[in-house]
């Protein structure tokens, strides 16, 4: 399934946002080592292939609407209990973030009509 994806130039190299997922919080040596490229590269593999396999799923669920939104992953997760609440966390923050930076533009428009 993976074969028809381009991968990056640098495959299983240790990434910015890769690396944090194969610390092991149980031994904290692990913290100081970086990962085999081997096992970054099939972690890389895994997480690609999961995501692949999740937005095909999600684009069966939005066919009848003609339109991908979060709710259809949201249909796809929703036994996965820790998963479902984990994303629902953080679709919040990220409304939360969102009307953060709204206000603070906002902000920003009012002192520059001030001076």
């Amino acid at each position: 399934m993976l074969h028809h994806l381009e991968r990056p130039q640098n495959r299983g190299q240790p990434g910015p946002h890769s690396h944090p997922m194969l610390l092991s919080r149980e031994n904290e040596e692990c913290f100081k080592k970086t990962p085999l490229p081997e096992t970054v590269a099939l972690v890389e593999d895994i997480v690609v292939e999961y995501i692949t396999d999740m937005v095909h799923k999600a684009q069966v669920v939005a066919s009848k609407r003609g339109k991908l939104l979060t709710e259809d992953f949201l249909f796809l997760i929703r036994k996965d209990t820790p998963k479902l609440h984990r994303c629902t966390e953080l679709l919040s923050m990220n409304e939360e973030l969102k009307q953060a930076r709204k206000a603070f533009e906002v902000d920003e428009e009012k002192l520059a009509t001030i001076d």
